[in-house]
């Protein structure tokens, strides 16, 4: 029985440490939503203008509707700073008095018995953290939904083969139609409910990630 003991623990290890995901390109869910076709009949007329075709001279070429194309511009920077210290003390002390029988104490080789003890305690701890991250790029996004307030709803990925890996930026988010800029550009943080992911995937990714045994001596599976 004890030869399967081994075989047990390989298998709650393996069983612990879940494979991550891995993004793929081509997602559906990142897939841009193409308008619907207006279907609208084409007279010819002889003429080179067709008005369908045409843009006004004050037309706003700003993304408004359903399948238009926007570009985010990444300016995501955050800081943090943390520090706690904590400090406790505690003393006590008591003393028991020689018992008595009779009125009198009692005694061993002539020594009254008695007791006393006391106990310190000390408790002393401190802790700081800083951390600091900074994004910035363009992604172009298409717009996927409109809401009945006129807010837009984007999505969008952008891939990069770069040597033996691949880099992606993936964000989904929500934003005013008042906040695109004339040239059709918005900064990332005007928009809502943002969901920005960048990362990689190849080898050269893999490496910076620990191995699943790792994994589990640093997960809560483990005791210690």
């Amino acid at each position: 029985m004890f030869k399967f003991i081994p075989i047990a623990m390989v298998l709650v290890l393996a069983g612990c440490a879940t494979p991550r995901h891995q993004p793929m390109p081509d997602d559906p869910f990142y897939a841009p939503v193409l308008p619907e076709d207006r279907n609208e009949p084409i007279v010819p007329n002889g003429s080179l203008f067709q008005a369908q075709y045409a843009d006004a001279l004050y037309s706003d070429i700003k993304a408004r509707r359903l399948g238009d194309i926007i570009t985010v511009m990444l300016q995501e920077q955050t800081t943090a700073s943390k520090s706690a210290a904590a400090e406790t003390s505690k003393a006590a002390n008591a003393e028991l008095g020689a018992p008595q029988v009779f009125g009198r104490p009692i005694t061993i080789n002539g020594n009254p018995l008695s007791a006393s003890f006391g106990g310190d305690r000390d408790f002393s701890g401190d802790g700081a953290a800083d951390q600091s991250n900074s994004l910035t790029g363009q992604i172009t996004v298409t717009v996927i939904k409109v809401l009945p307030n006129g807010n837009l709803i984007v999505r969008g990925e952008k891939w990069m083969k770069i040597n033996t890996g691949d880099e992606y930026i993936r964000l989904t988010g929500m934003l005013r139609p008042q906040d695109i800029s004339a040239d059709n550009m918005v900064p990332s943080t005007r928009v809502a409910n943002a969901r920005i992911e960048y990362s990689g995937t190849g080898s050269l990714a893999q490496v910076q990630e620990p191995g699943w045994l790792t994994r589990f001596f640093n997960s809560s599976y483990w005791p210690l």
